[in-house]
């Protein structure tokens, strides 16, 4: 039980910063878009990202030494495109934007949004795959044990953030509070960006 609860205190710990993943949950489960399936993606991809440290990131930083590099990279150039669009959008809308009537996205775009949010996102690699892979190795016995409370810690926090954001749907019914989160999601997305470049 040691290992478990030290992956699921963990995995939790690391999932509980605000991030452009967690921003991007929020903001659907606000609209009450697809809920379900976009924290099931996210918490799926956890758990695959999860495993792969525990079992095997030496093997592949050994195999690909340039991978953290490249990572960085790619999820800088998504992420300020992403914050510039949520600057537009936090900038342009005036009208009323309420939970149940805001701009609708698309399934397909919600879905490609996130996969893009959560795989090209170094972040999620150095939490997942770096820092718990490590971490798991002082538990050689209960490895297996470990990686499940990770990935239990995973799928409780993106459903509990999917499906709790509509309590804050009230504060939500006026049009500068869909601006700000808007306008915040933008800045959340560009410092994580600048981060990953120059930190």
């Amino acid at each position: 039980m040691t290992g478990f609860l030290s992956g699921f205190a963990l995995s939790f710990g690391l999932i509980l910063a605000i991030g452009a993943q967690n921003a991007f949950i929020l903001k659907q489960g606000l609209k009450r878009e697809y809920a379900f399936i976009l924290c099931l993606i996210c918490a799926i991809s956890d758990a695959l990202l999860i495993a792969l440290g525990v079992f095997g990131f030496a093997l592949m930083a050994n195999i690909l030494p340039a991978i953290d590099m490249i990572a960085r990279v790619a999820g800088a150039i998504f992420l300020l495109a992403y914050g510039a669009i949520s600057f537009y959008k936090a900038f342009k809308y005036n009208e009323s934007l309420s939970a149940s009537g805001a701009s609708k996205t698309t399934l397909v775009s919600a879905v490609l949004t996130c996969l893009a949010l959560t795989w090209l996102n170094p972040h999620v690699y150095l939490d997942t795959f770096v820092l718990l892979g490590a971490i798991s190795t002082q538990y050689p016995d209960e490895q297996y044990q470990f990686a499940l409370g990770a990935v239990l810690a995973s799928f409780v926090f993106f459903f509990s953030l999917g499906y709790g954001a509509r309590f804050l749907a009230p504060i939500f019914n006026k049009p500068k509070a869909w601006r700000v989160l808007e306008f915040v999601i933008g800045c959340i997305m560009w410092l994580i960006a600048i981060s990953l470049v120059f930190v």
